[in-house]
């Protein structure tokens, strides 16, 4: 007895239908890769280049009504524009929260700024600065 293939000869009709589907799915693969790549790319650029001004905690002083926040801000020259800070209670709720402006032509300004809190506060973070 004799068994029938049901398998067609190999590469005497052309490509199946599946290994048109896995070219098609690499090739759609590969453009979403770089699409994501490309994107990731911009906002990367935009966040670090495009970013004005810049700013850290040096130190803080809590009190019983207020926090001294020693401010480091790095910005253009000429760039104005204001950072967010804000401190905690030591049972994490926030107890103060407020902008401070920096303008002016310096490019790096060392400020010690006043915070005043509802209830004593324990820490002193900054949230972010932006331009404007």
């Amino acid at each position: 007895m004799s068994s029938a293939s049901t398998r067609l000869p190999e590469g005497r009709y052309g490509r199946s239908s599946d290994e048109r589907a896995d070219r098609t799915l690499k090739i759609v693969g590969a453009v979403l890769a770089v699409a994501l790549l490309g994107l990731v790319g911009w906002f990367g650029y935009h966040y670090v280049a495009k970013n004005e001004i810049s700013a850290e905690v040096i130190s803080f002083e809590p009190g019983k009504r207020s926090v001294q926040v020693h401010l480091e801000v790095r910005k253009d020259a000429g760039a104005d524009g204001y950072c967010t800070v804000r401190s905690q209670a030591e049972n994490g709720a926030e107890v103060g929260r407020a902008d401070f402006r920096f303008d002016g032509d310096r490019t790096r300004i060392d400020k010690v700024v006043t915070l005043r809190t509802t209830s004593p506060g324990t820490t002193a973070e900054l949230l972010g600065c932006h331009a404007g």
